[in-house]
């Protein structure tokens, strides 16, 4: 399958899961992004009929309110990314961006969370961490001020998010968007009360501590995100994600946990509404 074929719809699962973090904004590469009418029709057919979009830079938060208010199946998350504040830093446009994210977020109870924001020492240096580490708090405080779940990015970061986070309170919610770390981490995570939320990456060959976190997490803490239309799921790495393919994650979870299908997607789907404040 070449990298701008779709990959095939997987068996649909036996109850209804939630996609709590996708970016249906975005394609991959070079590609367009999918038609938002039929990416929701896709992932309504497979058993994932409900969707968290995530924006995280100023047009992609605009995008998100404007989609979650036009289709019942969305509601949104809006922030300004970990690689994004440095940037904005440099250009003196964070504290504006910031105060246009917070009007966002006043605007629609439509918009859930505040997210996805953290820290990301992948992609950005030393040089960037101080605005990064000004926008993380600014947006803690924005999640408790609103009463909005926290959606966090942690890139390479583990120890500097759990400081900050003790620094700063636990918002009332929290979800650590595309869980990477191990078994000791979900556990310091679970302890401050967050849900982990699971991507593609559970199905990696090379990701077996991962696979640990996930075994040890709670089963009323996990959740499944797509993070589309990055970190699709093996056999399908590479190819363009969407939310029809959490069928395969949730199955490869099932797997590690030992668990039947069925008691899984009722845990995530009553679990995702927990996280998110309710249901939509």
């Amino acid at each position: 399958m070449s990298r701008d074929e779709r990959p095939p719809a997987p068996e649909p699962l036996p109850y209804a899961v939630v996609d709590n973090h996708c970016h249906l904004d975005m394609a991959r590469d070079d590609a367009e992004a999918t038609p938002l009418e039929q990416v929701l029709k896709e992932s309504a057919a497979v058993g994932v009929p409900r969707v968290v979009h995530i924006g995280c830079d100023l047009p992609g938060a605009r995008w998100a309110v404007d989609a979650a208010t036009r289709h019942d199946a969305l509601v949104a998350g809006v922030a300004l990314h970990a690689n994004e504040a440095p940037l904005l830093a440099a250009a003196g446009q964070l504290d504006a961006a910031f105060d246009e994210i917070e009007a966002l977020v006043e605007s629609s109870d439509r918009v859930r969370a505040v997210g996805e924001t953290g820290l990301d020492y992948f992609r950005t240096g030393a040089d960037g961490r101080a605005a990064q580490h000004a926008s993380f708090r600014a947006h803690i405080a924005m999640a408790k001020r609103h009463d909005r779940t926290l959606v966090i990015h942690d890139r390479d970061a583990h120890d500097d998010v759990l400081r900050l986070l003790d620094e700063e309170g636990m918002p009332s919610r929290t979800v650590m968007h595309c869980f990477s770390g191990d078994a000791d981490f979900a556990r310091a995570c679970v302890e401050r009360g967050c849900w982990l939320s699971f991507a593609g990456t559970v199905t990696f060959r090379n990701a077996g501590a991962l696979r640990e976190a996930l075994a040890v997490t709670p089963l009323d803490r996990i959740l499944v995100e797509t993070d589309a239309p990055f970190l699709t799921p093996t056999p399908h790495r590479g190819q363009q994600n969407a939310p029809y393919l959490i069928p395969i994650t949730v199955r490869a979870m099932a797997e590690v946990r030992g668990v039947d299908l069925g008691e899984l997607c009722q845990a995530i789907d009553a679990n995702t509404e927990a996280a998110f404040g309710g249901s939509w």
